[in-house]
């Protein structure tokens, strides 16, 4: 007899800039996608492939994010200073946090990050957008999306 498998429910979307992180990401959660992720089923629970495509640019997929309610893990050591992305981001009221800095350049280092802030990036799930939190090993600090007007 085979076990039921059950629909899951994606909640974060890791940019393409982070595709080796995003790949073992969801492997360890059903509730984790990325540009390109052909779904699957794991946990006894099946994800959808992904709507966003490789290669699709912001202006493309932030919408689809923002309407489907995930929140965007990405990396971007200078987010503060990207004022289109900044008003991509307030347009479309997306929900997203930023690995910045050193502790971001490599898959494992990346890891390491999400890992040490995972329970603060999930209290985003309760939290409406537009906002943008830069992420680190040992910060988790929001990004003042006024300044950059």
């Amino acid at each position: 007899m085979s076990p039921r498998i059950k629909a899951a429910t994606v909640r974060f979307y890791i940019d393409a800039d982070l595709l080796g992180l995003a790949r073992v990401l969801a492997s360890l959660r059903t509730d984790v996608t990325f540009p390109g992720d052909p779904g699957g089923i794991s946990f006894k629970k099946r994800r959808l492939p992904c709507p966003i495509q490789p290669g699709a640019k912001d202006v493309e997929w932030l919408p689809e994010i923002a309407r489907r309610q995930w929140i965007v893990i990405t990396r971007d050591r200078n987010i503060q200073q990207h004022t289109r992305e900044i008003a991509a981001v307030r347009e479309h009221r997306v929900r997203m946090v930023v690995l910045a800095g050193a502790d971001a350049h490599g898959k494992f280092e990346q890891l390491e990050v999400v890992m040490c802030r995972w329970r603060d990036i999930e209290k985003c799930l309760d939290v409406p957008g537009p906002f943008i939190y830069q992420a680190s090993r040992t910060r988790f600090t929001p990004v003042d999306l006024d300044k950059a007007r």
